[in-house]
């Protein structure tokens, strides 16, 4: 014979009472586990996240000084110049490959070829 876990449901309306009574400041999210057995670590937390204020849910702050941050934006701005530069560089280069390579089917020379200029 098999066991089978057994698998709690729960309504809506339950749900939305529990969430409720969270965010009035009631409960803390571990209380109303405790309280109404509830399974599960992140079970409220989704519910919170469907039904409820989004703010009760842990989030990352990342706290900066100021000068952290002109840094960042200072860095973020040279970085976007470098790319900037390079690209245009690459332009250029590809340019006068272009104008080699014209100039020499035009006079027929091998512009690429390393010649000895030694005599």
């Amino acid at each position: 014979m098999l066991r089978g876990r057994m698998l709690n449901r729960y309504s809506s309306a339950f749900k939305q009472k529990i969430v409720k009574e969270i965010e009035e400041g009631k409960l803390t999210i571990s209380e109303a586990q405790n309280l109404y057995k509830i399974n599960g670590g992140s079970t409220i937390q989704n519910w919170i996240k469907r039904m409820g204020k989004n703010h009760l849910l842990n989030k990352v702050v990342r706290i900066e000084l100021t000068d952290e941050v002109s840094e960042l934006v200072k860095l973020r701005k040279q970085k976007k110049e470098l790319e900037s530069a390079l690209a245009q560089e690459h332009l250029k280069n590809i340019c006068l490959e272009k104008i080699i390579e014209i100039a020499g089917r035009e006079y027929g020379l091998d512009f690429k070829k390393k010649y000895d200029t030694k005599e």
